[in-house]
């Protein structure tokens, strides 16, 4: 199993808690939900690999340095 299915079959597991958790309730805004609890870690982890290099870890992330600067802003990473 490669990497990327360790992360989807953490995700799924994740999700299918979640939704037996909810007991009967009607989720909402899951899509936001998930996106919030990967992306965050995701930039903080990519982030300190990059030894804190922007350029590197936009690049390592395949996205704009800019994006990347909004998001670190957006989740107030920069200490």
């Amino acid at each position: 199993m490669n990497k990327a299915n360790d992360i989807s079959a953490c995700i799924q597991g994740a999700l299918e808690a979640y939704f037996h958790d909810l007991d009967g309730e009607r989720p909402s805004n899951i899509y936001g939900m998930v996106l919030k609890s990967v992306e965050r870690p995701m930039l903080e982890v990519t982030l300190r690999q990059a030894g804190g290099n922007q350029t590197l870890a936009a690049e390592m992330l395949g996205i704009n340095r800019n994006t990347l600067r909004r998001k670190i802003n957006e989740y107030r990473l920069m200490r």
